[in-house]
């Protein structure tokens, strides 16, 4: 089989059509491209009423990988731990002007909660509010303890580069930063989710792992921003192996759900939940003309 595909591909005109008979085949992993080619589960997905025509972005992201998209306010993005053992660390840039991002820190200390669920803002370092977990089935997350490392993955795995059997989550969302313009300094502390942790009295940190196949959590983004995801092993996770399963994705646009967030009735919104929103809201407002 080799020896055959080395023959047809051994000049410019057989891969040419090696190449173009690989069109239209699909992987078990991968992005869907236009979105509403997407399989028919994913797009199953979408709530009452909501058509294909709305989805922007469909993708299998494999264990050990990483994807970004830059993505319009009021867009909702839904992840769903397909195996039940994914875990996504994710960043966030305000588009246009990364030196805005996702903080971690104010993320947990401005609400006054360390775990994140429905309902939960996801604050910039600027005060603003980036987006906000408006369901969520899994209910384990961590916005504590950031993403893998080099250095971390080499002592545990053996590997921890980017294109490494083990990449560390802090090398492959460098490389969606890269892909920016950005730098390896502009990555800031990441929230993770479906591997959740718990605080013990003592200050300790316990893994509690994964809530289980089938867990999803979505969110609704509040500003035009770049979302770059690592779907790789959790820092605290005690197992030798590096090990996990995929985790799809679905975004489409759900302008309507910023006046339902506004209003109150997509989630309940906490005092500095809100004052978030307004910080963001002035802040679109006074960009605009209209």
């Amino acid at each position: 089989m080799q020896e055959e595909r080395t023959t047809t591909t051994a000049t410019t005109a057989g891969a040419r059509t090696h190449a173009r008979a690989q069109h239209g085949r699909t992987a078990e992993t991968m992005r869907f491209v236009p979105a509403q080619s997407a399989p028919r589960h994913l797009l199953e997905q979408l709530p009452p009423g909501v058509g294909s025509e709305r989805v922007t972005w469909a993708e299998a992201l494999a264990f050990g990988r990483y994807t970004v998209m830059p993505l319009a306010r009021g867009t909702r993005v839904r992840l769903v731990d397909v195996g039940g053992d994914a875990c996504v660390h994710a960043v966030l840039y305000r588009a246009g002007a990364a030196h805005e991002r996702l903080n971690v820190a104010d993320t947990v200390k401005v609400p006054w909660q360390a775990y994140p669920g429905t309902g939960h803002p996801l604050l910039s370092d600027a005060g603003r509010l980036m987006a906000t977990v408006v369901a969520d089935t899994s209910g384990r997350h961590d916005a504590l303890t950031g993403t893998t490392t080099l250095a971390g993955n080499t002592e545990r795995y053996g590997a921890g580069s980017a294109h490494s059997a083990s990449p560390a989550g802090r090398e492959l969302l460098t490389l969606g930063a890269l892909k920016q313009g950005l730098e390896r300094r502009d990555v800031p502390p990441s929230i993770s989710f479906f591997k959740g942790v718990r605080v013990e009295r003592d200050g300790s940190i316990r893994f509690l792992g994964s809530a289980g196949a089938g867990a999803a959590v979505e969110l609704l983004l509040q500003l035009d921003a770049v979302l770059v995801l690592a779907n790789t092993a959790h820092p605290l996770d005690p197992r030798p192996e590096f090990t996990g399963t995929a985790v799809e994705l679905l975004a489409w646009r759900a302008r309507e759900d910023l006046e339902a967030l506004a209003d109150g009735s997509l989630v309940d919104l906490g005092p500095e939940h809100r004052q978030a929103l307004d910080n963001t809201e002035h802040d679109l407002a006074a960009r605009s003309y209209a």
